[in-house]
């Protein structure tokens, strides 16, 4: 069974969600989408994903990465990817979405793009 670990932290008015494990059909990928929900039902609008712990993303976690954006961006949010790991990347260019999602490596660089 795969295993999502999510620690959330925040820096001012941006919540970050620590990613460890993988994202994937069943467990991790609805954990993901419950923590990211809970955040947006608090009001926060401003999310950032750090997936320097993401070993693996398949097709379900990766649709997860999409509505969990929509679900955001609907709330007048913004929802932002950090530290990609080389497998996650090549995912992300493969199906296009690398366009589609702002993507930082330094945590500094991700909070000041934050409007």
């Amino acid at each position: 069974m795969a295993q999502l670990h999510i620690k959330q932290r925040q820096a001012g008015d941006v919540a970050i969600l620590d990613l460890d494990g993988e994202v994937r059909i069943g467990d991790s990928a609805t954990a993901l989408r419950g923590a990211i929900r809970e955040l947006v039902a608090a009001g926060n609008k401003k999310i950032l994903l750090n997936l320097a712990g993401v070993r693996y993303i398949d097709s379900s976690g990766i649709g997860e990465l999409i509505a969990n954006y929509t679900t955001v961006g609907r709330s007048g949010g913004q929802l932002k990817l950090l530290n990609l790991t080389d497998k996650v990347q090549d995912l992300l260019v493969i199906t296009k979405l690398l366009t589609v999602f702002d993507v930082y490596e330094s945590e500094a660089e991700a909070l000041s793009s934050f409007k």
